[in-house]
């Protein structure tokens, strides 16, 4: 009881944390009281709690945690700060709760999850209960799911996010457990409810029983609309709201606001999209071009597979698109043509608006090719341009749609309106304006009159939609003149279309109905109609044709068309077609004469022609009067003018008369209904009489009154032709006169300035001067309707000219066009034109603008034209800028289609030099103007990029991006710039400068638009940030801009988008909101007809001096005028605050400075792991820029407050650069200390240290790289390697500082150099500080080819990447810079390649000019006379380097760096003493700078200094004169190129990281797929395949353990191991090259990878287990038979012997062999069979038969059985003759087992006696006595020849010679060559040496394979490595013979040199068991390294890199002397 009582004496928190669970339970109990006795949700009680709600809910207790949970929930009920435990506890519940038995347990459980969801902590509930899924205890499964179903139903889809639960939706479908099915059902069903069908799509691949399942239970759900029964706290009004509502009865308010949710959730948006331009077949550029259709059927069916993703993640398709358009216009395959067509169906269905850039190339492309007949084409046509339709606009694409309306071929017209058609439908009033309208409808006139009853019908059905989507008043001004019968058709048409607008669905719910279509409408001809009548809108015209003529599609939109001219369709002679127009057919003259004299008197037509001009005169009169008294419709007005144009006609001489006759042409054409045909007939006449000077009035009198019965463009255009068609000044000029008055009174709507301008510059031409002036007159009329672009036109006239142009223009200027007079209320109109005038009167500016003559450009933007602007040269891309600009300026109006230049023009956007930038800019202004409104269809693709411009960091730059973009929204308008998400995307980007002008450009553009797309909400969010941007200028803008958003939005919308804002910004910004609700200016009202003009002078007055543009309505003068004071208070108080809050932190830091003591850097395991797949997978930054930009300072600060300490991090971050300093000093004293917090952080250390490289203060900088010595110094102790991004993100900014002009600096940075090359390896340092030649900075590149000499020296050419001859003819160009010292580094580094490489150096080099050659040719003359090392270094380095190579691939696990470390310093002190350094070992070598700077530390005993005698170093060496590089090619093919680089990706194979394995594995199965390349991977084999099971080790081991990998990843590295292998066993030659170990480590690797259970789990698993199988057969087939069955053999041993080893392992090893023993016939004669009986004598010497007896399986002694059987029956008593390898044949099993067997065998024939057990070798002698010896010998001599058996025959020659010793094989050898003599003899001595000497060395590896390569007489490579490459021990008298062979072949003497100590030292290894793995190989090297580094490590460190750094002169007598000097100064200094 003592226990009892003192716990009850505790306080409540502390009994709840108590041990006792009786305690914990009283403590809950009491916590529940007082939660709820608190009435105050913000009481201090609450947070005393808030770290124990987690311990409430996952006590172990079961009783206790009930009460736990009961006391948890009131808590998140009530509590202010209950939001903050959100996490924590969800996961407790989720982890804990879900999977107690007790129901009441989870109850409480879901209901504290959704009480969190109830006070606005939904997000975080549902992240959690979405991770509880994946939890392998399907009880929390079945939880988690259910109280995602319970929120989702009682808060709505609102609250809950759908689309992450419908993501894993498919999976829990997939579960073995039934409740989790069952639970997932209820959920779907659930959801379904939510948004009805959006829901099937992701769902379609579920099994097909529980679609059916589900369809059943969505069947049985109420179609009403639900609506949430439980709401947030913020929401709780509305509940309240509706819950009086609902007691009024009413509750439409309600319905109202949630029917507004449903449509929001399209199914698009619940997928995932897909990446689908990466998976494209590589070779799918090159198949789509090939010849053969059937190759381009498979690119083509490669893609249409990918693109049927339902959505696609948005790229670059352009060069995509463009091949499939080539398919659909030019392919000659019809088939392929619809297969492309579907291709591009997909990709426009799958990116929707983001294929609207590529929608303008398309649309032409399959309007035209709709002239095939066959109905499968047609219908994918369809489906094509439908989808297309989708993705853009109607405006878009008018222009070329109306383009294709003109073409001849009845089937495209047909397909072409049936589409426009079916555009109208998915248009609404608002989409469909009367600009674009007019021409649409205009064409579509046309086509009703066609001779074709389809492109009729199809023209009928098209103006029917367009006249149901914007109604009667709309469309009949353009049908004024279609005839009743006409237009009833039409308007029968209309009242069958059903809009898909009909409803009014969101854009959302339009794509929704639209998405399934294109599948459905598979189905052809009418069954395709009816199937689409019901998703959409029925096409009316199908029941009339035969369903071949229409082949039924989905409902298409229709493509947005350009306004185009309508002027210029009736020339001479066509009964053109015209609004409102009369049309009448031509009569006979026989037909007019007898309509005439009905309406005229007799007398009259008699006397017409009469001689006498009175009667002539008398019989006008009459005519006059006859005209007058006429009723219109009795007029026939072409029989009249015909009577009046009859002999003489308009020849009349008598101007009375003819006055007359002017007359009555004018009085006709004004009261009857004329048409064009009758004025064709009159209007000759009337303009040869125009310069008349009595008749010309007259005659202009008749013209006006034709312009006005036939519309003034028609008429001006026959008038102009004639008038210029005839050499009559006098009448020109007064046709010019005439037309720029009737133009006053006409107004100019319709006219076709094209026609006009070429007249006007021919009359401008005229010699006459009064035709030049009335063409001046006529410009300036013109001037006041077009503007200043009509000056455009005349910039090439003559000066003189110009300025009499320009003089009429200024006297226009001002004035504004007078309002027609005339043309306006005709008969035909009743009055529905005046209000289509004043209606839209900017209409008339556009109708201008569309009315200029546009030229074709397309032609001169060709393919060179491109390249020149995407040259690498920035000339040359300057030049191709300058030509597009030359172009634009000379076609001066362009016509939309440029061809490639957009894509062209955008990469200039981003060029690196700014000047071209800018000029691209111009270019872009320049085209906008050119292009004029057409430019709309190239905002998305050019304009969006413009915007990016605006972030440049130069003021001017972005400046002229904004003068571009402004002209481009002044032809485009917004719209074009606010759909879509582009803008919201340039909005998030963290770019000040980028972020305040955008913002500015929308501040000024908002406010004038009447309307803006939906999308602009999109931008919300971003504009949110801006307002608390680090930036004060963003901020300032942001608030600026605020207002006018929220005009177009509404304050609503914008409050709700706060939702997602953390809830201190959302506080801030609804502040702001509510501030700029007051300041919201209204929508600018429709302009009023004359409002605009008296607003004209005083508004813009009054607005200037606001920031709130000009509007048109008159209220929000008032309205603005306050704002920007508003904004400026803001923006002030915004200010002081932040001031404040500065100095608060600064007092606070006082405080904390005795917080200091912990450590500085905290380490969080797998931080850096993370940060690194963050930056991978784009969600971070990554570390990459000029100069280091806020938003990366920002992001490197969140990185590190996890990982650094506090107050080390204010320091870091500290403006002020004292503090700096401090951090670094803090960081120099912890470096030691905190090594495992240094590593864990280096890369945020790195990257801060970047950015002290961009401060301008020295002693930061000096520090910094302090620092970075010290810290390279640890990282190398430590062994730690670099990662890729730790080294991208540093190294390239530390190669910028080696330019600094202080040499101190200049000389750390070299020294950082050089120690980092210990971390991270050289040949990927060489290509950093190749980048840093590049640079401008003189002294930067002559430091980096200095750095890349010493590199080069240190490390031999493998060095130089990517290759030798890229990198040195880099390196070359510097010679030829403008400055010395780089040109001087340039030589230095090629002179120190030479010294390495040879003459070999000037083929990698290539062409270099004379002067350059010459250059370095004498340079290296100079090295030469040198008493240079050069030589000597290299016989010396050869072995050294041979063996790295080697040991480099075998090194994988320490990284490649490693072998190299103890070279590097030793060579970068040579560059600076080359002869000392070759003479004094490392170990040995002084640290100079360390002895004379610091006298006190060195222990040192002088004298023994003195003794070095430093003029012996200098005596020359005698050296071989090396002839190599001259005379053998083999030698060096060990260096070159390929070879290295092979190394190098070998090595890359075994890494730790998973991509970079498989990069490596994909360059190694390129060069092994291609035929001529694989040769290249000879010799590498051995070192391959080791790095491969090294991998597979690695997998095994590691990464199949580690949880956080994704498993596709591994199955990925997976298929790519096994790919290669496979590649690599087919080629026999190659796998033949496999060594015993390497094939025995590989066989095991395997093995025990398809017996991995982990891998049949996974997904693709089987398939690699298949894969696996297929591999080990492939293995098994092509290895060297000799070595797989050896291998297999040891392999069997081992698994027998190890204890560990599964049975199942063994029986598979058994498996292999057995499949061996089946290919022995095969086989027999290529396998050493003395080495495996040799391999079966051992194993039976450790399995003697009693112990394999004693095995579970009786399978081992089986396979042993069978294997020698087998080898007894095909080989017979031959058998015996091979047991030469066994020491004690008469000890071994294995021979008295095969004598069993021989006599058993010989028992059944009877042939043979017992005895012929007796050696082997004796077996030969008695054989040969008997057989020729000839005959035997020559066998013998053909073994050694082939290149398989060569060591077999050696051995029987050498057996045959032992027993024969007088034998004489001279005839044999007289034949062959010299070498191949030398060879047969070394080989004889070689296998005498051994089997005397070294006793059990086995005679097969007298020769490695490399040296029989050598050897046989086609030798193939040279000696690669020391050891033979089956991992076997060889003697050293083998390298010894090698080596004589060596330098005979090089012409080197063979006396001296035979004990040279590198040979000797190299081979006193210890030796290895004869099948050596090649693990041990690895182990045994790796020992040495480590071995020889640590010796080497401490002491050379500082020494070589000072001297590198130091003393690089080129003198070596002054390095002797200097060196002398500073020993002489340390002596004194010691005495």
């Amino acid at each position: 009881m003592g226990d009892d009582s003192e716990w009850l004496k505790l306080p409540v928190d502390q009994k709840c944390e108590h041990k006792l669970w009786k305690a914990r339970l009283s403590g809950y109990e009491d916590a529940l009281k007082i939660f709820q006795k608190i009435k105050d949700e913000k009481s201090p009680e609450w947070s005393k709690f808030l770290g124990l709600i987690k311990k409430f809910v996952t006590d172990s207790n079961a009783v206790v945690q009930l009460k736990g949970l009961e006391a948890a929930l009131v808590y998140v009920e009530n509590a202010h700060v209950a939001g903050k435990t959100t996490g924590e506890v969800v996961s407790g519940v989720v982890s804990k709760v879900f999977n107690q038995p007790k129901a009441k347990a989870k109850e409480l459980g879901i209901e504290i999850c959704l009480m969190y969801i109830e006070i606005e902590k939904g997000e975080a509930v549902q992240e959690e209960l979405l991770k509880g899924l994946d939890n392998k205890n399907p009880k929390i499964i079945v939880a988690c799911i259910e109280t995602l179903r319970k929120a989702l139903s009682e808060f709505g889809s609102k609250i809950i996010l759908l689309k992450p639960i419908i993501k894993v939706l498919p999976k829990l479908f997939e579960s073995r457990e039934k409740a989790v099915r069952d639970e997932a059902k209820l959920i779907a069903v659930e959801i379904y409810r939510w948004i009805r069908d959006a829901l099937r799509p992701p769902l379609q691949n579920i099994n097909s029983v529980q679609l059916k399942e589900l369809e059943e239970e969505w069947v049985k759900l109420p179609t009403g609309v639900p609506k949430p029964t439980r709401f947030l706290r913020s929401q709780q009004e509305l509940e309240a709201k509706l819950e009086q509502q609902q007691s009024a009865g009413g509750d439409a308010e309600g319905g109202g606001d949630d029917g507004d949710e449903v449509p929001q959730i399209d199914a698009y948006e619940l997928l995932e999209a897909v990446e689908v331009l990466s998976k494209l077949p590589k070779d799918f550029y090159d198949k789509i071009e090939a010849k053969k259709w059937q190759e381009r059927k498979e690119a083509l069916e490669a893609v249409e597979v990918l693109v049927k993703n339902p959505k696609l993640e948005a790229g670059d398709y352009a060069d995509l698109v463009k091949a499939l358009k080539k398919v659909v216009g030019k392919d000659t395959n019809v088939m392929l043509v619809a297969l492309a067509a579907k291709c591009l169906t997909g990709l426009a269905v799958g990116l929707r608006k983001k294929f609207g850039q590529y929608a303008g190339h398309v649309v032409p492309t399959i309007l035209e090719k709709f002239k095939e007949k066959k109905p499968q084409v047609v219908q994918a046509l369809q489906e094509a341009i439908d989808a297309i339709f989708l993705t853009t606009t109607l405006q878009n694409i008018s222009e070329d749609v109306l383009a294709v309306m003109d073409n001849k071929n009845p089937t495209i017209k047909q397909q072409t309106s049936l589409f426009i058609a079916r555009s109208f439908r998915h248009c609404t009033a608002s989409t469909l304006p009367k600009s674009l309208l007019k021409p649409f409808c205009a064409a579509l006139l046309k086509h009703i009159n066609d001779s074709a009853p389809e492109v009729r019908d199809a023209a009928f059905e098209a103006l029917g939609t367009a006249l149901k989507v914007v109604g009667e008043k709309a469309v009949n001004p353009f049908l004024a003149d279609v005839d009743k019968l006409k237009l009833d058709k039409i308007k029968e048409c209309s009242e069958k279309v059903e809009l898909i607008h009909g409803k009014k669905t969101g854009l959302a719910a339009e794509k929704k109905e639209f998405k399934p279509v294109p599948g459905r409408a598979a189905a052809s001809g009418a069954a395709g109609d009816k199937d689409t009548k019901d998703v959409s809108a029925p096409k009316p015209g199908p029941l009339k044709k035969a369903p071949t003529t229409k082949v039924g599609g989905p409902p298409k939109k229709g493509k947005p068309a350009a306004p185009g001219g309508i002027g210029s369709t009736g020339t001479k002679n066509k009964k053109g077609l015209e609004t409102k127009e009369i049309v009448e057919p031509e009569l006979s003259l026989e037909v007019c004469e007898e309509k005439a004299s009905a309406v005229l008197p007799t007398t009259c037509i008699q006397l017409l022609d009469s001689s006498n001009w009175k009667e002539r005169l008398a019989c006008m009169e009459e005519f006059q009067k006859a005209v007058e008294l006429m009723e219109r419709a009795e007029m026939p007005c072409q029989s009249l003018v015909r009577m009046l144009a009859k002999k003489p006609g308009w020849k009349e001489t008598n101007f009375q008369v003819m006055q007359m006759k002017l007359h009555i042409v004018a009085l006709i054409a004004q009261k009857g209904n004329f048409s064009k045909t009758s004025a064709q007939i009159v209007l000759d006449g009337l303009v040869d009489k125009i310069g008349d000077v009595k008749c010309g009035n007259n005659a202009k009198e008749a013209m006006t009154a034709i312009a006005e019965a036939c519309m003034l463009p028609w008429t001006a255009e026959q008038v102009m032709s004639l008038a210029f068609s005839q050499k009559n000044p006098k009448n020109q000029s007064e046709t010019l006169n005439w037309l720029a008055n009737a133009i006053k009174e006409f107004g100019f709507s319709g006219l076709n300035v094209k026609a006009f301008i070429s007249n006007v510059k021919t009359a401008l031409a005229a010699t006459n001067p009064a035709v030049r002036t009335s063409a001046i007159t006529l410009l300036g009329v013109m001037y006041l309707y077009v503007g200043p672009s009509l000056r455009m036109f005349f910039e090439d006239e003559k000066p003189a000219l110009l300025s009499q142009i320009d003089a009429e223009f200024e006297k226009m200027q001002g004035q504004s066009p007078p309002a027609p007079t005339r043309g306006i209320s005709k008969h035909t109109t009743s009055g529905t034109d005046e209000g289509e005038d004043g209606e839209e009167p900017d209409d008339g500016g556009n109708d201008v603008v569309d009315l200029l003559p546009r030229t074709e450009i397309s032609d001169k933007i060709t393919s060179e034209l491109v390249s020149k602007i995407g040259d690498k040269n920035w000339k040359i891309r300057k030049e191709g800028l300058d030509e597009v600009a030359g172009i634009i300026n000379e076609a001066k109006f362009i016509q939309p289609n440029i061809g490639e230049l957009p894509t062209a023009l955008k990469g200039r956007l981003n060029d690196s030099n700014k000047i071209l930038v800018q000029q691209t800019l111009n270019i872009l202004q320049q085209l906008a103007v050119a292009m004029g409104p057409n430019i709309k269809q190239h905002v998305k693709n050019l304009g969006i990029p413009v915007i990016t411009v605006l972030g440049d960091s130069k003021n001017n730059v972005r400046a002229a991006a904004l003068a571009t973009v402004n002209a481009w929204a002044e032809q485009t308008g917004m719209k074009e710039w606010l759909e879509g998400e582009d803008l919201s995307e340039e909005l998030k980007k963290e770019n000040p400068f980028l972020r305040q002008e955008l913002l500015g450009w929308l501040a000024e553009k908002l406010p004038t638009l009447r309307s803006t797309p939906t999308d602009l909400i999109l931008c919300v969010p971003h504009l949110y940030s801006c307002l608390e941007d680090r930036n004060g200028d963003v901020r300032k803008k942001a608030q600026d801009a605020l207002p006018f958003f929220m005009m177009h939005l509404g304050y609503e919308k914008m409050a709700k988008a706060t939702g997602k804002l953390k809830p201190t910004s959302k506080d801030q910004v609804l502040a702001m909101l509510e501030k700029a609700k007051a300041n919201m200016p209204a929508k600018p009202a429709p302009p009023a007809k004359a409002a605009s003009k008296p607003m004209g002078g005083s508004a813009p007055a009054k607005f200037q001096p606001t920031s709130a543009p000009v509007e048109d309505s008159v209220s929000s003068t008032i309205e603005t005028k306050p704002d920007p004071k508003k904004a400026k208070t803001q923006g002030v108080s915004s200010k002081a605050k932040s001031t404040q809050g500065k100095k608060i932190p600064s007092k606070t830091n006082l405080k904390e400075d005795e917080d200091k003591s912990g450590p500085i850097f905290i380490v969080v395991p797998n931080g850096k792991e993370q940060r690194m797949k963050d930056e991978k997978g784009l969600k971070v930054l990554k570390w990459n820029f000029s100069t280091p930009r806020d938003e990366y300072i920002e992001q490197l600060k969140t990185q590190m407050s996890s990982c650094v300490a506090k107050w080390l991090q204010d320091e870091m971050f500290h403006s002020d650069f004292q503090h700096h300093n401090k951090a670094l000093a803090v960081m120099v004293d912890h470096l030691e200390s905190e090594k495992e917090g240094v590593i864990g952080c280096l890369d945020l250390i790195l990257k801060w240290l970047t950015l002290r490289f961009f401060d301008t203060n020295t002693s930061v900088l000096m520090k910094a790289l302090e620092y970075l010595k010290l810290l390279f110094t640890l990282l190398s102790e430590e062994e730690y390697h670099l990662t890729e991004s730790e080294a991208s993100s540093f190294i390239p900014y530390l190669i910028v500082k080696v330019g600094e002009p202080k040499d101190v600096i200049r000389r750390d940075v070299r020294a950082i150099l050089n120690r980092m090359c210990l971390v991270y390896p050289a040949s990927k340092m060489f290509l950093f500080i190749m980048e840093g030649t590049k640079s401008k900075n003189s002294k930067q590149r002559a430091e980096c080819l200095e750095e890349l000499g010493c590199l080069v020296e240190s490390y031999g050419m493998n060095v130089c990447q990517p290759t030798p001859g890229k990198a040195l003819k880099e390196i070359a160009i510097h010679i030829g810079d403008r400055d010395n010292a780089v040109r001087n580094a340039a030589l230095n580094t090629i002179v120190t390649v030479y010294n390495v490489h040879g003459d070999q150096v000037f083929k990698l080099i290539g062409n270099l000019s004379e002067k350059d050659m010459s250059m370095l040719e004498e340079r290296i003359k100079r090295s030469a006379k040198r008493p240079s090392s050069a030589p000597m270094k290299q016989v010396e380095e050869k072995p050294q380097r041979t063996q790295s190579i080697n040991s480099n691939a075998n090194m994988l696990r320490k990284g490649p760096a490693e072998d190299m470390s103890s070279k590097l310093n030793q060579t970068r002190s040579m560059s600076g003493h080359p002869e000392a350094a070759q003479m004094v070992r490392r170990e040995f070598q002084l640290d100079l700078d360390e002895i004379e700077n610091d006298n006190g530390t060195v222990r040192c005993e002088m004298p023994e200094l003195v003794q070095h005698k430093l003029d012996d170093i200098f005596e020359p060496v005698l050296i071989p004169e090396p002839k190599i590089r001259a005379v053998s090619p083999h030698f060096d093919d060990m260096h070159s190129n390929t070879a290295s680089t092979i190394n190098f990706i070998i090595s890359q194979v075994a890494s730790g990281d998973i991509s970079t394995s498989i990069q490596a594995l994909t360059q190694i199965d390129e060069v092994l797929r291609q035929e001529d390349k694989a040769e290249a991977m000879s010799g590498h084999i051995d070192q391959f395949l080791i790095a491969t099971f090294m991998q597979l080790r690695l997998i095994y081991n590691t990464h199949m353990a580690d949880e956080k990998l994704e498993k596709d990843e591994i199955i990925k590295l997976y298929s790519c191991i096994i790919g290669n292998m496979i590649s690599l066993f087919q080629i026999e030659s190659l796998a033949r090259e496999a060594s015993t170990g390497v094939l025995k480590d590989l066989m095991h690797g395997l093995i025990t990878l398809m017996l991995d259970s982990r891998i049949e789990d996974l997904e693709e698993g089987q398939q690699v287990i298949r894969s696996v199988n297929l591999l080990v057969v492939k293995v098994l087939e092509k290895s060297d038979q000799t070595n797989i069955l050896s291998a297999l053999l040891v392999l069997l041993q081992d698994s027998l012997l190890a204890t560990a080893s599964s049975p199942k392992f063994s029986e598979l090893v058994m498996k292999c062999l057995w499949r061996m023993v089946r290919l022995l016939p095969d086989t027999i004669n290529s396998i050493n069979l003395d080495r495996i009986l040799l391999d079966i004598h051992i194993f039976m010497k450790v399995f003697p038969k009693e112990k394999l007896k004693q095995c579970k399986s009786e399978f081992p002694i089986r396979t042993l059985k069978t294997l020698l059987h087998t080898l007894c029956k095909l080989k017979g008593p031959k058998i015996l003759d091979h047991l030469t390898m066994i020491d004690n044949k008469n000890e071994s099993e294995l021979e008295a087992h095969l004598c069993r067997m021989m006599k058993h065998s010989m028992d059944q024939t009877g042939n043979k006696s017992d005895k012929e057990t007796e050696k082997g070798a004796s077996r030969i002698d008695e054989k040969s006595s008997k057989a020729k010896v000839n005959d035997f010998l020559a066998e013998i001599f053909k073994k050694i020849g082939s290149k398989e058996n060569t060591k077999e025959g050696l051995a029987e020659l050498y057996e045959y010679k032992k027993k024969y010793s007088d034998a004489d094989i001279e005839p044999f050898l007289k034949n062959s060559s010299q070498f191949f003599q030398s060879y047969v003899e070394r080989g004889l001595r070689v296998i005498e040496m051994e089997r005397e000497g070294k006793g059990r060395i086995p005679s097969s590896t007298g020769i490695s394979p490399q040296m029989e390569g050598t050897c046989v007489p086609t030798p193939p490579s040279t000696v690669s490595s020391i050891g033979n490459a089956n991992g076997e021990e060889v003697g050293p008298s083998v390298y010894l013979e090698r080596l004589k062979i060596l330098r005979q072949r090089c012409g080197l003497d063979n006396t001296k040199q035979d004990d040279r100590p590198p040979l000797t030292s190299l081979l006193s290894k210890p030796a290895i068991p004869p099948v050596a793995s090649s693990t041990d190989m690895l182990h045994s090297k790796l020992s040495q390294l480590r071995e020889s580094r640590e010796q080497h490590q401490h002491s050379a460190l500082d020494s070589n890199q000072t001297h590198c750094a130091g003393t690089l002169t080129s003198s070596s007598s002054t390095n002797i002397d200097d060196l002398k000097k500073r020993l002489e100064r340390i002596k004194s200094s010691r005495k």
